[in-house]
């Protein structure tokens, strides 16, 4: 059973920043693309950024270009999102997603499995 677990959220003052990581187990970490995704209070899920298996490969939302950063460790199934300058528009939970294909893609319904959230709260 594939099970996805995030951490790093918390509390951060608008123009700091915050590292979110997402290990993998019960799978094979290095043929899936990974994704994240947030959900605003009150609001739907949203895309935020996707990588391809071997990290050659990443899409932003517009939203976040610039400012936050995917990444990969497949030795550690591992997956993380630096973001920097933070601004209280990115308050959320965030989730990190898989799916069994190598490309990387923002539609939700494409995920095979989630995470169950870490929430980020950017203070203005």
């Amino acid at each position: 059973q594939v099970q996805l677990v995030e951490s790093g959220g918390g509390l951060a003052q608008a123009g700091g920043r915050l590292r979110l990581s997402c290990v993998v187990s019960g799978g094979n970490f290095r043929i899936y693309s990974m994704a994240w995704f947030r959900q605003p209070p009150g609001k739907e899920r949203e895309f935020v950024a996707a990588i391809n298996w071997s990290g050659s490969s990443t899409f932003y939302a517009d939203s976040v270009r610039g400012r936050f950063t995917i990444s990969r460790e497949n030795a550690k199934n591992t997956m993380f999102l630096q973001m920097n300058s933070l601004k209280p528009e990115d308050t959320a939970e965030y989730y990190c997603a898989a799916r069994l294909l190598s490309y990387i893609s923002p539609t939700r319904g494409e995920y095979d499995y989630w995470g169950q959230g870490t929430q980020v709260t950017v203070s203005s």
